[in-house]
């Protein structure tokens, strides 16, 4: 009989502070089924919880706000990167929780083999850098459901699919003028969508703004996309060669001549967010 997929969320009698020693008390209580990997949840599913125990070099645990460094080519015996990380497994299960706005719990470790679970947090933005040792690691910025909550941030304007990127919804002031200038036309596949109140296109960054990416809000950081190419765009399924060429599915980036797109904010975006690798249902 297959087992129960382990539930989303929070779990009754546990709240966030509570201990637990060892993991197999984790796995027991249902906070985090397995007894060694980091990351528990589906390809599909996505991420139902993480553990933070020191070992990856690259993490960066703030409270609130974690840089948590995904699964695969460390070496157990030293804790050294020594091999790529592939958006496969317990990352491809994160990332699918930032496409799907879905939280994950947080256990960390806090003194020898004593756990504590810390609470909901949000997927809030993914990709992929060169790490300290040289080799190419997956990263995601886990932010705190509550500390989100208390700054009008709910998990409900986070969840929608189309917004699941960024931690707030940022509207660019430079958005309107490079819609205008391509006539609301996407500059990935060139569909013009027609409403009954006008064409509508969305203005995304190339390189995201805000922290971990810190890109500016500029005409030449910004693409008019279709609401599909925009989340493919801001999810890595589709990127921009140096030739203007797209990658990942055939085309060009279509241009206009008042809009000139920064060369650097595209490579920004080839080594940080596009990707690759399949996703889970090619």
């Amino acid at each position: 009989m297959k087992a129960a997929a382990p539930p989303v969320g929070e779990l009754p009698g546990c709240p966030p502070g509570t201990l637990f020693e060892g993991r197999r008390a984790l796995s027991e209580a249902g906070v985090h089924r397995p007894l060694q990997a980091g990351i528990a949840g589906t390809a599909l599913g996505g991420a139902v919880s993480v553990v933070l125990s020191g070992g990856y070099e690259d993490d960066q645990d703030s409270g609130h706000q974690i840089l948590y460094t995904g699964e695969g080519g460390r070496d157990p015996r030293t804790g050294a990167q020594t091999a790529h990380q592939l958006l496969t497994r317990g990352n491809l299960a994160l990332a699918r929780s930032h496409l799907l706005g879905q939280p994950v719990r947080v256990v960390r470790r806090v003194a020898g083999a004593t756990y504590r679970y810390d609470g909901l947090f949000l997927v809030t933005a993914c990709w992929h850098e060169v790490g300290r040792s040289g080799y190419r690691i997956w990263r995601f910025l886990l932010e705190s459901e509550a500390a989100l909550e208390s700054e009008g941030t709910t998990a409900a304007t986070a969840a929608p699919e189309r917004h699941a990127t960024t931690r707030l919804r940022r509207l660019s002031r430079h958005g309107a003028q490079v819609k205008a200038w391509h006539d609301h036309t996407c500059q990935l596949c060139g569909l013009r969508l027609l409403t009954p109140a006008g064409p509508y296109a969305e203005a995304a960054h190339i390189r995201p703004l805000g922290q971990p990416h810190g890109g500016p809000d500029t005409p030449e950081n910004l693409l008019c996309l279709c609401p599909n190419c925009h989340v493919q765009f801001d999810l890595g399924g589709v990127g921009v060669a140096p030739d203007l060429t797209l990658l990942g599915r055939p085309g060009a980036l279509r241009q206009a001549r008042a809009h000139h797109v920064d060369p650097a904010q595209l490579a920004y975006h080839r080594t940080h967010i596009y990707s690759e690798e399949p996703g889970p249902m090619a």
